[in-house]
């Protein structure tokens, strides 16, 4: 018998044990066992390539879906009551209702047809904890700086401020439905959607494609420039830990904390505080009024100082702890079935499904700068 085949050899016609073989003149020959055949690349690379193209595709149909929902509600919400759609709390509730009830689930029916895989399960120690929370914040704040430079230089250029659209959601909503959306909520489907859907089907080529796709994807599916860059950097630093914890529960917890600082915390000292009042006071000079703001307002204005505090310590506390990691090399990837050196960026994303998904998000921030 040739190999685990259990072929008799041509011309054969004596008995065969299992994996051996009969010479044809009823000697016994030696063990031949099968070699294992090498996997070809080419194969390999078009596989890879289909898997993300799959993957990419189904993203961007879930995504049609999700816009296509919000828009027939908010088409009839306009034909019933227009006050609807004035209104910043119900407007919200309007667009997230249908995303989180129907559009996120069809979504994640769709991307379940990509094969997948389950990311091992790894304990991480507090002292482990307590440094991705302060880099996650670091992170945060600094490409939050960087992704508001961008775009005032770019308003500078078309001659128009650029709209700032998560400052606009939460100026005009409650303090409490921000806290349910984007505190609650979001943090929950983001990261069950954008990490475990996408880094589950993705790390079978390698841990550093998968958190690259994994902060990408999050990033672009915000729609605009000011939240993509911290969005893409948060994403990254989220798919890592999944990466090499499995734990879900972690990215969720520290998707929260920084949501409720960035969201609710940042919303309720700006309205203590009453910005728009002292600017007005600021442009006038008027001594008397200044007065008046700060005895009014003294309470707010320190927990708004504390806040700052806050900020500036998280970033440069996340610097420099990130500089430490890196020159540590604390910061690794490994693979299975790592895709070759110089084939990644074609192979992940030169194909028509993530190409198509990065094109359309791209376009969208394109038209949130000019209109």
């Amino acid at each position: 018998m040739d190999g685990m085949n259990g072929q008799m050899r041509e011309g054969n016609t004596a008995g065969y044990g299992t994996g051996g073989y009969m010479a044809a003149d009823g000697q016994a020959s030696m063990w031949q066992p099968q070699q294992p055949q090498q996997p070809d690349p080419g194969r390999m690379l078009k596989a890879a390539r289909k898997h993300f193209s799959k993957l990419g595709g189904m993203y961007l149909l879930g995504t049609i879906v999700i816009i296509a929902l919000q828009s027939a509600v908010s088409a009839v919400a306009l034909l019933l009551s227009p006050r609807w759609l004035t209104n910043g709390n119900t407007a919200l509730f309007l667009s997230m209702l249908p995303m989180y009830l129907v559009g996120m689930p069809v979504l994640i029916l769709l991307v379940k047809t990509v094969p997948a895989e389950r990311v091992e399960r790894r304990r991480i120690r507090p002292g482990q904890f307590i440094a991705a929370v302060v880099m996650a914040f670091g992170a945060v704040y600094l490409t939050n700086i960087v992704g508001n430079v961008i775009t005032l230089i770019i308003g500078m250029l078309k001659g128009g401020a650029v709209e700032n659209q998560l400052a606009s959601v939460t100026e005009s909503v409650s303090l409490w439905t921000i806290a349910f959306w984007m505190v609650l909520c979001a943090p929950v489907m983001e990261e069950y959607v954008f990490r475990k859907m996408i880094v589950d089907r993705t790390v079978r080529y390698g841990e550093g494609p998968a958190v690259l796709v994994s902060g990408l994807m999050f990033g672009l599916f915000h729609g605009n420039l000011n939240q993509f860059v911290y969005a893409f950097a948060l994403g990254m630093l989220l798919a890592y830990l999944y990466v090499k914890t499995g734990n879900l529960k972690i990215t969720i917890a520290i998707h929260m904390m920084i949501n409720f600082m960035g969201g609710f915390v940042s919303s309720a000292l700006t309205r203590a505080v009453d910005l728009d009042e002292y600017l007005d006071i600021v442009s006038t000079m008027d001594m008397p009024a200044m007065v008046a703001y700060l005895t009014k307002h003294m309470a707010g204005l320190m927990a708004y100082f504390i806040f700052l505090l806050f900020v500036l310590g998280s970033l440069i506390a996340g610097l420099v702890l990130f500089i430490v990691c890196l020159a540590k090399r604390k910061f690794f990837f490994a693979g299975r079935t790592a895709i070759p050196r110089g084939k990644k960026f074609r192979t992940v994303f030169l194909n028509v499904g993530m190409s198509l998904y990065i094109v359309f998000w791209t376009a969208v921030i394109i038209y949130t700068l000019i209109i």
